[in-house]
């Protein structure tokens, strides 16, 4: 991503030096937390983007969900709520947004996202007729997987448990969005390993009627995380409310 901004006024010299430092050898991730479009928060891709640049990242994952699809869920929609078709322009118009400032990124497919292929498989329509996420959403250069491994990290979604338990069974450090009210890096050591399990946290907007079925649970853990120097220093980033 260039710094097409410069928010920080650097000299350009200073923007040179910071764009060699992103294109060595040192990857250092930045790992955005479950969007659920359009339902994500005003701000998270500024903060997002932020973060990006003072933690010299160079490359970018999302954990997943970046989609809601409240109108199809398999939950109760809100009948007062936007129609699915509505729902899904409003989410590509702001995804774009997203496409903009991170053209190149892995995305872990999350629950929500798989929501359209679910609902196709319920109504017994074969997978040739569904299109691809980056037909659909316009990211044709965003790669779209279950998991990743970069460094000896694990990144994905995070269904069937969170990053710490996951770490732990398979003796290696993930990353793990999903549940909404955890961000933490917990790390296990033992005599001949050291791995550590991160939360992420998201962006969802909690006030949004998609996310009324969480209002009496815990405060969400609004923020995004990095993963620095080859996956050796993971640091989780809170955003300021």
């Amino acid at each position: 991503m260039l710094l097409k901004n410069n928010r920080y006024r650097l000299k350009p010299n200073e923007v040179a030096a910071l764009q060699k430092m992103r294109e060595s050898e040192t990857r250092n991730i930045l790992v955005i937390g479950d969007l659920h479009e359009p339902f994500c928060l005003d701000g998270y891709l500024d903060w997002c983007l932020e973060q990006y640049e003072t933690y010299n990242c160079n490359q970018v994952i999302f954990i997943g969900d970046i989609i809601d699809a409240h109108g199809f869920s398999y939950h109760e929609p809100d009948p007062d709520g936007m129609s699915s078709g509505l729902e899904l322009k409003t989410a590509i118009k702001k995804i774009q947004k997203w496409y903009q400032a991170f053209p190149k990124a892995d995305v872990m497919i999350g629950n929500h996202d798989r929501m359209a292929s679910r609902k196709a498989m319920t109504g017994g329509i074969p997978k040739a007729w569904i299109r691809s996420y980056n037909e659909v959403l316009g990211t044709p250069n965003w790669n779209w997987t279950e998991s990743i491994v970069y460094d000896d990290v694990l990144y994905e979604h995070g269904e069937g448990g969170q990053a710490a338990a996951k770490s732990k069974n398979n003796l290696m450090s993930s990353v793990c969005g999903h549940t909404h009210t955890l961000a933490y890096v917990q790390w296990f050591v033992g005599k001949r390993f050291k791995v550590f399990g991160m939360q992420v946290g998201c962006g969802v907007d909690s006030t949004s009627y998609a996310a009324a079925y969480a209002k009496n649970f815990k405060k969400q853990s609004i923020g995004c995380s990095v993963v620095l120097n080859n996956g050796t220093l993971p640091i989780n980033l809170l955003m300021p409310l």
